[in-house]
């Protein structure tokens, strides 16, 4: 790495970041997803953090929220490209998230194949190739992206067992 100065760019859930230079993105994952993309000559890329697969009906989008949807997240996507005068097979795209945060839940655990499902989808469908995913398991995921490098680090949590008495 070089001397130059790196900016950190945190996500929460329904955040979204797309730009260049030395910045570094992070994001923490539970059963939410996060989709990476990078072009690799342009040395430019973002990442969304959506924790839903669609907006339900009779739901409007809101500038605050639109990125809490994986159909949302990726019109934000297509607008930065267009944008950038670039095209969806020249961006590396990664795809992580969609853990069940505990072990006993089929809820926690359909709510987390939705979002993957709802990313898959979402990618084919607007001509995105996926080239690595980390998806599905158990526990958290905390994930930091390089703009300056294409690089994604990975760091795994736990799931958890639910306390005697505590729903899930």
């Amino acid at each position: 790495m070089s001397n130059l100065a790196t900016s950190d760019v945190s996500l929460q859930i329904g955040q979204f970041y797309f730009g260049g230079g030395h910045t570094r993105i992070r994001t923490l994952l539970g059963s939410c997803v996060s989709i990476t993309m990078w072009h690799p000559r342009l040395k430019i890329g973002g990442m969304c953090h959506y924790m839903l697969p669609q907006r339900g009906a009779g739901g409007t989008a809101s500038s605050a929220a639109e990125g809490n949807y994986a159909d949302e997240a990726m019109q934000m996507f297509l607008r930065e490209l267009r944008n950038a005068g670039t095209r969806p097979k020249e961006y590396i795209v990664k795809m992580f998230g969609g853990g069940c945060m505990f072990v006993d839940s089929s809820e926690a655990r359909d709510v987390s194949a939705r979002n993957i499902s709802a990313g898959r989808e979402q990618l084919a469908d607007h001509g995105f190739t996926i080239s690595a995913e980390h998806t599905g398991g158990y526990g958290s995921r905390v994930l930091i992206f390089e703009l300056w490098s294409g690089d994604v680090w990975i760091r795994r949590g736990l799931a958890v067992a639910p306390h005697a008495g505590q729903s899930v």
